[in-house]
């Protein structure tokens, strides 16, 4: 049966960027491998570097370090294939229930920051654009170039000093209560607050000028109805772009605020793994990480599918 056009070309392309996710997958879950490998050799860090030579070459022998290499890739990538994400040198546990444990408190901040991202960065980008050229707009590009300006470290250990130090109104650290994740969150907000404030000014400049907004305008349509149910509904497939691919970054990159506040997320667990050169936990986390990115990838292209039929 023959496959008309349009879907002969559809399936094409999906299958092309399925084809590419897949190898992007594939080199990070090889850098994984090669870095864990170049960190150094965890029995000195087991066992201590007072250990005699065979107690290090049967610990070596056990984690099967022993093997030629191309033999350690391709039990790796054979247990990551079967979900098996071997187990932790550090804590003597399942890397894979180590990350479920720690997912949820880091499924919680980066939810708590991309809302307060959300929350402010649009309304901003909005103002700036329909205040374009007045101190409104200069004012919002330069709250959004500062957000994205500021190391994320510096910033956090700044609201410590203010807030918990010096006030006293919020705790420095930890988890366990919504006060808590006041710090964490507001310091997780603001790169993609800045991020997406920028690019809701340009979407929304872009969708202003277009010819229906001017047609709106002489059919008296209310201002407020122009800008958010004709001109955002336009602009607002670059922020829902951004903002998938910012959730994928913070979930599989927040270990500045984790280390900052003491929060017992996957970034921590990440640190913690890499001091101790426990190598297997660390490729873990990474392939948790590149899986969610190919992941948030894949969900952006559906998205767009569903929603610009010009892709389709």
């Amino acid at each position: 049966m023959e496959v008309p056009p349009m879907k002969a070309s559809t399936v094409r392309r999906v299958g092309g960027r399925l084809a590419s996710l897949f190898a992007s997958l594939l080199i990070a879950l090889s850098l994984a491998f090669v870095l864990g490998r170049l960190s150094g050799d965890p029995t000195t860090t087991i066992l201590g570097p007072m250990a005699p030579p065979e107690q290090r070459a049967a610990l070596r022998h056990e984690l099967g370090l022993d093997l030629p290499l191309v033999v350690q890739y391709l039990d790796y990538l054979k247990g990551v294939l079967t979900g098996d994400l071997g187990q932790s040198l550090q804590f003597y546990q399942s890397n894979t229930s180590m990350i479920a444990d720690r997912l949820p408190y880091t499924l919680q901040l980066v939810a708590a920051g991309m809302s307060l991202a959300l929350l402010v960065g649009v309304p901003l980008g909005v103002l700036a654009a329909t205040r374009e050229g007045t101190r409104w707009d200069r004012a919002a590009s330069t709250l959004a170039l500062l957000g994205q300006s500021v190391p994320v470290f510096w910033f956090g250990m700044m609201l410590v000093v203010l807030f918990a130090v010096k006030l006293g109104w919020l705790p420095a650290g930890q988890s366990g209560t919504p006060k808590h994740l006041v710090l964490p969150a507001l310091t997780m907000s603001v790169y993609p607050m800045a991020h997406i404030a920028r690019l809701t000014r340009a979407s929304m400049s872009e969708a202003l000028a277009e010819p229906y907004i001017d047609s709106a305008r002489a059919r008296g349509i209310a201002g407020w109805r122009i800008v958010w149910r004709h001109a955002f509904k336009n602009a607002m497939m670059p922020i829902l772009t951004i903002v998938v691919l910012q959730t994928g970054i913070l979930l599989s990159g927040a270990v500045a605020v984790e280390y900052v506040y003491s929060w017992p997320g996957l970034g921590q667990l990440a640190l913690q793994a890499i001091q101790f050169r426990d190598f297997p936990l660390v490729q873990a986390i990474v392939v948790f990480g590149a899986l969610v990115f190919v992941l948030l990838n894949l969900l952006v292209d559906l998205v767009h599918s569903i929603v610009d039929p010009r892709v389709r």
